[in-house]
């Protein structure tokens, strides 16, 4: 088995193209979001207390039957070096991982809120043929309004994520992750990397930041939301105007807890926080 580090954060901040580049490395296998974390969860569910054959499996038996999991899944692997595996829930998953992996580390791509539901509702916008799956009924779809709540719950794509972030990111095992907001990955790829291969320990590579390949759009057609893990080829900060209302991007534009330091042993590849002014 390679050694095995994980890709988290949010959701439409950098994590495939993070894998995209990544991959090209030929000692590394990396990419989007696999079935190992669903997988993960299902089986602490079947092995917890509600379920009544849980009684014939001691705490070894679990560790194994879970390190198992990764075992199965990238036995194709075997001639890699390192694998990346990429799902938002490791991030409150992590004392479970570090249980099974105690050298593991988490590689978080993040990036303000208020961009994330921007970037998500541009998507929607271009499919507007296509009622997006990432919506469970005719009225979470209805307006920007409706659709940035519903991705907003703690439950759903973003309020999940970010929720898991924050407890990950203010838990004993902080220490573990390295924050990489978005705006830094594809202004400043190059030196972006560099601190990404020190905080993993590995031998830098050389990249090509202007040939990143990495899609899948039979997955993006199934959710019905095209080119939702479509990576550009060429890594450049594209500037843009908001989609969305005033009100709606003030209210998620303050929700970037990482750029403060305090309280967590994070490694951190951020924007520096403004000062608080004194009243």
């Amino acid at each position: 088995m390679p050694d095995i580090h994980f890709i988290s954060g949010l959701p439409r901040s950098g994590s495939t193209l993070l894998a995209g580049i990544l991959r090209q490395n030929p000692r590394f296998h990396a990419g989007m979001t696999g079935p190992v974390g669903t997988l993960f969860g299902a089986m602490l569910a079947a092995m917890s207390p509600q379920a009544e054959t849980a009684l014939f499996l001691d705490e070894p038996m679990r560790r194994d039957l879970l390190r198992g999991l990764f075992d199965a899944y990238y036995k194709g692997h075997l001639d890699k070096a390192l694998v990346f595996d990429t799902n938002r829930a490791w991030t409150a998953r992590l004392p479970a991982l570090k249980a099974l992996f105690p050298d593991a580390k988490v590689v978080c791509c993040v990036r303000d809120v208020a961009w994330v539901m921007d970037s998500i509702e541009r998507l929607v916008r271009k499919n507007a043929f296509l009622p997006s799956r990432l919506f469970a009924t005719a009225d979470e779809r209805a307006t920007v309004f409706s659709r940035v709540e519903a991705l907003a719950h703690r439950d759903r794509l973003v309020g999940y994520a970010w929720s898991a972030l924050k407890e990950a990111y203010y838990g004993e095992h902080s220490s573990s992750l390295l924050i990489v907001e978005y705006d830094i990955l594809v202004q400043r790829p190059k030196d972006c990397l560099r601190l990404v291969y020190e905080f993993l320990g590995e031998t830098p590579f050389d990249h090509d930041f202007d040939d990143v390949d990495y899609d899948e759009p039979e997955f993006d057609r199934q959710l019905a939301t095209p080119g939702l893990h479509a990576v550009h080829r060429k890594v450049e900060w594209k500037p843009r105007r908001t989609v969305l209302p005033p009100d709606l991007y003030e209210k998620f534009t303050n929700l970037s807890f990482w750029r403060d330091p305090k309280g967590s042993a994070s490694w951190r590849i951020t924007v520096q926080a403004p000062e608080k002014k004194a009243s």
